[in-house]
């Protein structure tokens, strides 16, 4: 908020001609180490739909993740916004796809020729739906695939800063040098306002894309804002620092939760997003308490009811214990 105010003092060239842009160009370039093209975007769904637009022609396949965030939470856009692509979705219970997968069906699409659209690009999402991981090597065996093949790599990185820290390496490493084309950076579910960026780490895949861009509604007047936000968003000690305090909290709940009877960690908590089976009337009981969390659908849980918790940068241990004690207090009752 307070570089959006900075942001707002004087008179500055509109549509992406400020000095704030031209920074957080200087600054993606130096934190990816290689020349980038950044596009800023004030949602995450404008960022994905139009990254993928951009690498897929309309009879082009997409191939993710059955269960991504671009198939089930974002209402069509990127088919839509890439002219009729498909979205082709491969089963994964902990929401990582592997390498085999995407062979197999790469090659059963190729083997159906013009009656199957043409496998365009793999998109993958870090941290994924299920608070999974993927590690490096994972991607790059995945891109490697892909680039076998002419595809195109996209990354979903809603929750980018989440994954990085759990992964411990460069941002460089978890792109680019891991064989991704094009990165959907998230801002808004780590600290900012309203602000993401598309980047591409060949920017001559990017051609047109300020065209795409302004035609999806998302070439803001005062880019600056946006701009300024990345720029803050981006120091070390805040969207790192932010995805530490996240990633922490989620994993004493989980922590927590797990030495209650009868509750089950459903998925490694690799980040800041936590998914457990507790008894019904567990769940019930925190509902009616006023705790906020979704029942989510998992296999496998038999009677008991499957949660997903996600924590945040404000999420404090003081939110974590409470949440553990109501459950605590709740297991003991029943």
């Amino acid at each position: 908020m307070a570089a959006i105010n900075a942001a707002n003092e004087g008179s500055l060239p509109s549509y992406g001609g400020d000095a704030h842009t031209a920074r957080l160009q200087a600054r993606m370039a130096e934190l990816f180490e290689t020349p980038v093209s950044v596009y800023p975007v004030a949602t995450g769904t404008a960022a994905n739909a139009l990254a993928i637009a951009q690498i897929s022609p309309p009879y082009g396949g997409v191939y993710c993740y059955e269960g991504a965030h671009v198939v089930t939470d974002e209402c069509g856009a990127p088919g839509l916004f890439a002219g009729g692509a498909t979205l082709l979705g491969l089963p994964a219970a902990d929401g990582k796809i592997t390498a085999t997968q995407l062979a197999a069906a790469i090659g059963h699409a190729l083997s159906m020729g013009v009656h199957h659209v043409k496998p365009a690009a793999l998109t993958l999402t870090q941290a994924t739906e299920w608070g999974t991981v993927y590690s490096c090597a994972e991607v790059a065996a995945l891109a490697a695939v892909a680039a076998a093949h002419g595809l195109r790599v996209h990354m979903d990185g809603a929750r980018f800063a989440n994954a990085l820290h759990s992964l411990g390496c460069s941002p460089a490493e978890a792109t680019w040098k891991s064989g991704v084309d094009v990165l959907s950076l998230g801002a808004t579910k780590n600290g900012a306002l309203c602000a993401e960026a598309v980047v591409f780490f060949d920017p001559g895949l990017a051609a047109d894309f300020e065209r795409r861009r302004k035609q999806g509604g998302h070439l803001w007047s005062k880019l600056r804002y946006l701009s300024a936000q990345l720029l803050a968003y981006l120091e070390p000690d805040v969207w790192l620092a932010n995805a530490g305090r996240a990633n922490a909290t989620a994993a004493a709940m989980a922590a927590g939760l797990t030495h209650l009877p009868g509750v089950r960690l459903l998925q490694s908590v690799d980040a800041n997003e936590v998914f457990v089976a507790l008894p019904e009337s567990v769940v019930a009981g925190l509902e009616r308490q006023g705790f906020g969390f979704y029942r989510w659908p998992a296999p496998g849980v038999g009677a008991a009811v499957s949660i997903r918790l996600v924590t945040s940068y404000l999420t404090t241990h003081a939110d974590v214990d409470a949440f553990v004690l109501a459950a605590a207090q709740l297991s003991t009752r029943n």
